[in-house]
Order: C-alpha cells, then structure tokens, then sequence
C-alpha cells in the first residue's frame, strides 16, 4: 500500500490522519506496514488524502526523492544554499534554528542598543541576518529540497 507516502506527502503525521480519519493510530500504523485493512477504513483514508480507493490499494507509487528534488532545483538554489550552510545538504531544522537565533540576538542587541550605538548596528546587522533565513526558508520550501527526515514536522 502507499498509504505512507501518501500522507508524507501531504506533511502529516500518523496521528493527524488517524484524528482526521476518525482511524486509530494503531491501525494506520498495521495498514502502513502492509497488512490488510477493511474497506471502511480504506474509504475514511481516501477521503481525507482525496484519492479514491483504488489509489490506496496500489503497491507502490513513483514519488521523487530528496535528491531528485534537489538535482532539479535551478543552479543559482542550489548555489545560494551551497554558499550559505557550507554543504549540499539543506536542513531545515538548522535554518529555523538561525531564524530563532538571530532574531533573538538582535533583539537584545537593540535593546542594548539604548545604551550604545554600536550594540544597536550589531542588533540591526542579526536581525538582517534573520530576516535572510526567513528567506532561505521560504526557498527551501518552494523547491522542497531539505534533506531533514522529519522536516514537515517543523513550520514557522
């Protein structure tokens, strides 16, 4: 069944579509290790992931892997991550991490910044810096290129 890559595409977890399925996590768990489900639980699944039956009984279904997405992301993306993080491999867990650091710092150092100028320069320059992984974000998400096993986990 693809039951798996289906809703990993759709970003959720077992227990969101067992919630949204009126399914026990449980079941969407045996149902995603390949044992057989009922066809009531298939018909719940296949109205909450918008595909028919049939769909859900197929074995397997071609989905690009992270690789694939990142080989056909357009060169100056690929480029901006590479120069950025230092690797081919884009997380997005470390982008939020930046995100959260940077704003944080400069907020600090712009409270500083009452006390002296070049702490409020250094608070502007971080949350700059912040506001640009808020856009390497932004990327990432449009090309779907992280290579965080759970990254659909993490949102802003």
């Amino acid at each position: 069944m693809i039951l798996k890559q289906l809703r990993m595409s759709r970003h959720l977890t077992q227990e969101q579509l067992a919630e949204m399925s009126g399914l026990n996590v449980r079941t969407i768990q045996r149902i995603e290790s390949g044992h057989n489900a009922s066809f009531e639980s298939l018909k719940c699944l296949a109205s909450v992931l918008e595909v028919n039956v049939e769909t859900l009984q197929q074995t397997r279904l071609d989905m690009k892997t992270q690789k694939d997405l990142w080989q056909g992301a357009p060169l100056w993306v690929k480029w901006w991550f590479g120069l950025n993080y230092m690797n081919l491999t884009p997380s997005k867990r470390a982008t939020l991490r930046a995100i959260f650091t940077c704003h944080i710092s400069g907020y600090l150092f712009c409270l500083l910044g009452l006390v002296s100028q070049p702490a409020l320069a250094g608070g502007v320059i971080m949350l700059g810096v912040g506001y640009f992984f808020n856009f390497c974000l932004w990327l990432g998400n449009k090309y779907s290129i992280w290579f965080d096993a759970e990254a659909s986990q993490y949102s802003l």
